[in-house]
């Protein structure tokens, strides 16, 4: 199959479209990572995301939409605190779990009786699902277990050959997947965090950490929301989390001596045969670099990558979280 590379342009958005309607698979820009696109109120659709991705059927995926509106072509159970916070956070990088109708497909939704909702926040995607006239499902546009796409490069680097296009929106701003969550009564339960922070969300309800943000989870365990269970975000060099204070982190990576070794971090002194890698001095940067770094990585052949741990406060929790799956919980304490 050849795959189309095209700028996100007007004359593009109908291509898209017509590829869309026809039940094929088209990746598509979003302020988070770049998502793989197809309808996803057509059971044969999602099924060749999953077939492209090589994604887990039992891992649901996001219907993204473009309207207030099309929430209820989704769902006929809207609490009020998600009137509200789709007033604030809408389009943006929040995805909210709703009970869903029965026509939507229990394969788009990982066999659940729920489905995760959220509008993006790119005018050229939002304008596609409304041409387009039903809900896009789309998780990130990867080799299922890669670390995500922030570019369309990426994108077809993984892509090439499995799908028909990629529309090309540029770098993401956002560099992680939205923030999921469900209600519980009258609070929030975090699933997976992301840009929309608990500090955010604090401000409507109480705010409910799951344990799967940061444990990992045995096999056996169903689960709401896209990467919460299985190895996510990884390049094929080993990923270790390097938890300490500024001195130990510095004194940790001079003791580093394999050159093909790499070291996401700062402005700190490195061996000269350590390949340093851009993270960033806050959560916004070292999220906006994290995935293009971890791929960079798999560019230049490294064995391992050992990373900074970030502060856990806002933004730093979606940074952690990724970590922890890109590294399967290996955490270096010092």
């Amino acid at each position: 199959m050849e795959t189309l590379l095209l700028e996100a342009e007007e004359e593009q958005l109908v291509k898209a479209a017509v590829l869309l309607k026809n039940n094929e698979v088209v990746a598509v820009p979003t302020e988070t990572v770049y998502g793989l696109a197809a309808n996803a109120m057509d059971v044969e659709a999602v099924r060749k995301i999953f077939a492209a991705k090589g994604r887990p059927q039992d891992n649901p995926l996001i219907l993204h939409i473009g309207s207030f509106d099309m929430l209820h072509d989704i769902t006929d159970n809207i609490p009020p605190l998600a009137y509200s916070l789709a007033e604030a956070f809408w389009p943006g990088p929040l995805t909210m779990i709703f009970r869903r109708k029965e026509n939507v497909p229990a394969e788009t939704c990982g066999g659940l009786d729920t489905a995760a909702v959220r509008m993006p926040d790119n005018d050229f995607t939002r304008k596609l699902i409304e041409e387009c006239g039903f809900p896009l499902a789309a998780p990130s546009a990867n080799t299922s277990g890669l670390p995500s796409p922030t570019s369309a490069a990426h994108v077809f680097a993984d892509m090439k050959g499995k799908i028909p296009m990629i529309i090309d929106g540029g770098e993401c701003s956002c560099g992680v997947e939205s923030t999921v969550i469900t209600f519980e009564n009258e609070s929030i339960r975090i699933l997976r965090p992301g840009a929309v922070t608990p500090e955010m969300l604090r401000e409507f309800a109480e705010v409910i950490i799951d344990n799967g943000v940061l444990k990992q989870l045995s096999p056996d365990e169903r689960v709401m929301s896209p990467g919460m269970k299985y190895k996510h975000y990884s390049p094929k060099a080993e990923v270790y989390i390097v938890d300490g204070s500024d001195e130990q982190f510095t004194k940790f990576i001079a003791t580093l001596t394999d050159g093909k070794t790499a070291v996401l971090c700062g402005n700190e002194a490195l061996p000269e045969n350590i390949i340093r890698l851009p993270y960033g001095a806050s959560a916004e940067e070292q999220g906006e670099n994290l995935f293009a770094s971890l791929r960079r990585a798999d560019e230049l052949c490294c064995k391992a990558v050992y990373v900074r741990s970030p502060d856990t406060e806002g933004f730093g929790l979606a940074v952690y979280n990724r970590l922890l799956r890109a590294a399967g919980f290996r955490v270096i304490k010092l």
